[in-house]
């Protein structure tokens, strides 16, 4: 049987939704979420944002961002240099601290300006501070004494309600037998979510069809099943 030609789309990406409204608090992420709330009111200048990718670091940085009137970086564009004006805004919000290219000593200097002058800074990172190989025993030691908050991997209901969520900012309609089935296979990661809803909806609408069960396997691998819709 000839298959049947497939429509022209345009790719146009949906930017992320990272306001306080697009938040979804479950069991995995409701003690960040409520520590990330009580600012200023923090226990220190400085809190640790920890979980896996995913997880919702960036979400949560990009909430407190906007509470807080922060900036925010990675952590490989702070150097010597920056620092007092970095500080100078009273909030920093620092990404990807355990990546790689850090300039500890610049590290070093911010957290101990800000402490002097009483600005608030968030970190996100992956592992704890012992994990990141860090070579300034001062920095290290700093940043042990640092409060700090996990976020787990989004468990069932959260992927599910992030699943759903995807799918209505797309004005797509899907059957809750569709999330379901997906959820059961996908990794548990918010990006990884994003991505594959993305994915779905470019090949549904190539297709001129909905989102089904069996382009859901199709995407993700998994053994082809009949599409009830074919």
């Amino acid at each position: 049987m000839r298959e049947a030609p497939k429509q022209l789309i345009f790719d146009l990406a949906l930017d992320p939704r990272f306001g306080a409204e697009d938040f979804l608090v479950s069991p995995s992420n409701e003690q960040a979420y409520s520590l990330i709330e009580t600012w200023p009111d923090w226990p220190d200048t400085i809190l640790l944002l920890i979980g896996p990718r995913g997880s919702g670091k960036s979400h949560l940085a990009s909430i407190w961002a906007s509470n807080a009137h922060a900036w925010t970086v990675d952590a490989r564009e702070i150097t010597h240099d920056n620092v007092p004006h970095l500080i100078s805004n009273g909030a920093l919000a620092i990404e990807d601290m355990d990546g790689a290219g850090r300039d500890e000593a610049a590290l070093f200097h911010l957290l101990n300006l800000a402490r002097e002058r009483g600005a608030s800074v968030l970190i996100t990172s992956e592992t704890p501070p012992d994990r990141w190989g860090l070579r300034t025993p001062d920095l290290l030691s700093r940043l042990r004494l640092a409060p700090s908050v996990s976020l787990d991997a989004p468990d069932d209901a959260l992927l599910k309600a992030v699943l759903v969520k995807l799918f209505v900012d797309r004005q797509l309609v899907v059957d809750t037998s569709v999330v379901d089935y997906i959820s059961l296979r996908i990794e548990r990661s918010l990006a990884k979510a994003s991505e594959l809803v993305a994915l779905l909806d470019k090949e549904a609408l190539s297709r001129g069809r909905r989102v089904s069960r069996a382009i859901a396997a199709e995407i993700l691998g998994a053994p082809q099943e009949t599409d009830e819709n074919e």
